[in-house]
């Protein structure tokens, strides 16, 4: 489980990963990266659509991607705004390829990562 003060909870900061982040994707899944230019903690945020499953199936996915990240969010730069779509195929997809799809996509994010002024992030 991501710890609470790194969960994304406002639409707004979803829009501004999406709109002016990064974006990497792989098989799985689509990482969208923004730094913006605060001090608060990293935060992560999921889009699990219903073109992934059933309820039930698009929940499976969302806490095996939130167990992926939870260890990972911490060594996010702070102010870090990251948002994980799931691709319907992440529904057929093992942990340990949703790992390693995870990793490959924020390796790609990261290596050259987008930054937005404070002011826009709001």
């Amino acid at each position: 489980m991501v710890p609470a003060h790194h969960r994304m909870r406002r639409s707004v900061d979803y829009a501004t990963a999406v709109r002016h982040g990064r974006r990497a994707g792989r098989a799985t899944l689509v990482v969208h990266l923004v730094v913006a230019g605060e001090e608060t903690p990293a935060r992560v945020g999921f889009v699990v659509s219903r073109a992934v499953g059933s309820a039930v199936v698009r929940n499976s996915v969302r806490r095996r991607l939130r167990h992926l990240l939870r260890d990972k969010v911490g060594s996010l730069p702070a102010g870090t705004l990251l948002v994980v779509r799931a691709l319907p195929s992440a529904a057929r997809a093992s942990s340990d390829q949703l790992g390693r799809d995870l990793d490959a996509a924020l390796g790609t994010a990261m290596a050259r990562p987008r930054y937005v002024a404070a002011e826009s992030a709001r």
